[in-house]
C-alpha cells in the first residue's frame, strides 16, 4: 500500500509542469505606487501617518519582488519550481570560483553543487525604492510617533534587505553597488524610529570601497568618508583592521593631494596605538616610512616591529618588513640577518632568497666604495680587503641561485649572478657560472 502511495505521489510530481520564466508583474507593483502618489497628493490623506506607512511598505514589495525567492544555499531545483527555468545558461567565473550562471530576466544566480551561492541583481522594478521606503517610513513616525514600533518593524525589512543585497555583492565581487547597499541599510537603521545604528555597516561598505579602489580610485574617497564614520561612531573591528583599511583609501588619494600621506600616517600611528599587534597596520607603516619622504624615521619602527616579533616569531611578514627598514637605514647586517630569518620560515619564497641576495650584493658595494676611497700603505692590507669584499659578494650568489631555481624566468636575478660571477671569475667555479647565466641572460633579453 505505501509503495502505492509513493508511485503515485511521484507522478503527480511529473505531472505539475514547471514554471517557464520568472514572473515579476511591474505593473501591478507600480500601480501601487500611482495609488500612493495619489494619496500623498491628497491633503487629507497627506497628513495622517498609515498613508506614509502604507506608501514605505509599498516601495519595500517593489524593492523586494525580483529576488524575494532568492536565498544563499537554497536547492537550484527549487529555485526552479519557484522561479522558473532560466532564460539562458552558462559557465562564469567569479573571484577565481566557476559557477553556473542561470540568467533570469531580473537577476543572474550562480549555482555550485546544485545551490545557489550568490546572485547578481540585474533588473528593477525602481532602484531607488529602499531609499523611497526608508523616505516614506521617516514621514509616518514624523506625523505620528505612536507609530515607531511599525515604522521600525518596516526600517528593519529595508535594512535586512539591503544588507543581504551587500552580502551578495562580496559573494559576486560586486564590490561598489555591495557598498551601496550596506550604506542604504545604515540609513535605515538612522532613522529617528530605528534608534541606535550599526556602525559595522559603514565598516562593510567602507572596506568595500578600499577594495574597489584599486580599480576604481574614486572609491577611495568614499570609503575614507565611510570608515572615518564607523570610527567616529564608536566601531572598531576585533582586530583593528579599519585603521589599515582607512590608510589604503587616504594614501590611494596622495596624488590628489600630498597632505592625505600624512593623514594616511596619523591613521595608522592612532591604529597600532590601540592595536599594536596588527601586522597589517605595522606593514602600512613600514610602507610609509620606507617609501614617503618626510613621513618620518624609520628607526622609530624598530622598536614596533620588534615588539610585534616577540609576540609572533614566525610571522615571514614580520621580518621581512623588519629587513626592509633596516635597509632604510642602511644596516645591512641587520637587513641580512631578517631575511636569513625569511627564507629559513619560508624557503621557497623567490622574494626572501631574492632580496637576500639583494642585500648582500648592497653590502658588497658600500664595502667596495669605502675601499676604493681607502689610501693603501701594503698590499697586503689592500688583498685583505678585496677578499672581504669579495667574500660578501660570494655569499650573494647562492641565494641568487635559488631564486633563480624558484622563477627561472626573472631577468633581474640573472643579471645580478651574471655581473657578480663575471666580478667574482677568478675563484673556483665560478668562471663556468658566469658563461651559464650570461648565455640564459642573453636569451632572456632575446640576444
Amino acid at each position: 500500500m505505501k509503495k502505492t502511495i509513493l508511485t503515485a505521489l511521484a507522478a503527480l510530481l511529473v505531472a505539475v509542469p514547471a514554471v517557464q520564466a520568472q514572473k515579476v508583474n511591474k505593473e501591478a507593483l507600480l500601480a501601487k505606487i500611482e495609488k500612493s502618489d495619489a494619496d500623498i497628493a491628497n491633503e487629507k490623506k497627506a497628513t495622517k501617518a498609515a498613508t506614509w506607512l502604507n506608501r514605505g511598505k509599498a516601495f519595500y514589495e517593489v524593492a523586494i519582488e525580483p529576488t524575494k525567492s532568492l536565498f544563499v544555499n537554497i536547492d537550484a531545483a527549487m529555485l526552479k519550481l519557484a522561479v522558473g527555468e532560466p532564460k539562458s545558461a552558462e559557465k562564469q567565473t567569479l573571484n577565481g570560483v566557476e559557477y553556473d550562471a542561470w540568467v533570469y530576466p531580473y537577476f543572474t544566480a550562480y549555482v555550485k553543487d546544485n545551490k545557489v551561492a550568490t546572485w547578481k541583481q540585474t533588473r528593477w522594478v525602481m532602484k531607488d525604492a529602499p531609499a523611497k521606503a526608508i523616505e516614506a517610513y521617516n514621514k509616518a513616525y514624523e506625523l505620528d510617533s505612536k507609530m515607531a514600533e511599525k515604522v521600525k518593524e518596516g526600517l528593519k525589512q529595508v535594512s535586512d534587505f539591503c544588507s543581504q543585497a551587500g552580502n551578495t555583492g562580496i559573494d559576486s565581487g560586486d564590490y561598489a553597488e555591495a557598498a551601496k547597499a550596506y550604506v542604504t541599510a545604515y540609513k535605515a537603521q538612522s532613522s529617528p524610529a530605528y534608534g541606535e545604528a550599526d556602525p559595522a555597516l559603514l565598516y562593510y561598505a567602507g572596506y568595500l570601497l578600499t577594495v574597489d579602489g584599486a580599480n576604481n580610485p574614486k572609491s577611495f574617497v568614499q570609503g575614507a568618508k565611510l570608515l572615518t564614520q564607523a570610527i567616529e561612531k564608536g566601531y572598531a573591528d576585533e582586530e583593528g583592521n579599519i585603521y589599515y583599511y582607512l590608510f589604503h583609501c587616504l594614501y590611494g588619494q596622495k596624488e590628489a593631494d600630498k597632505a592625505n600621506v600624512m593623514k594616511a600616517k596619523d591613521a595608522l600611528l592612532t591604529g597600532i596605538e590601540k592595536f599594536p599587534k596588527n601586522e597589517r597596520i605595522l606593514d602600512g607603516l613600514m610602507q610609509l616610512y620606507t617609501s614617503e619622504e618626510g613621513v618620518g624615521d624609520p628607526a622609530d619602527l624598530i622598536a614596533l616591529i620588534d615588539k610585534a616579533i616577540q609576540d609572533n616569531s614566525s610571522n615571514v611578514d614580520l621580518w621581512f618588513g623588519r629587513g626592509r627598514i633596516f635597509y632604510a637605514l642602511k644596516d645591512y647586517d641587520q637587513s641580512i640577518d631578517s631575511f636569513k630569518k625569511v627564507v629559513e620560515l619560508k624557503p621557497d619564497m623567490f622574494e626572501g632568497n631574492y632580496y637576500l641576495g639583494v642585500f648582500y650584493t648592497i653590502k658588497g658595494d658600500a664595502l667596495n666604495k669605502e675601499m676604493n676611497e681607502k689610501q693603501y700603505s701594503s698590499q697586503a692590507a689592500y688583498d685583505a680587503d678585496l677578499k672581504g669584499v669579495n667574500d660578501i659578494y660570494m655569499a650573494a650568489v647562492p641565494w641568487f641561485e635559488k631564486a633563480h631555481q624558484l622563477k627561472t624566468d626573472d631577468i633581474d636575478t640573472l643579471e645580478f649572478l651574471k655581473s657578480l660571477c663575471f666580478r667574482l671569475r677568478d675563484e673556483p667555479g665560478i668562471m663556468e657560472k658566469y658563461n651559464t647565466y650570461n648565455d640564459l641572460y642573453k636569451k632572456a633579453k632575446g640576444e
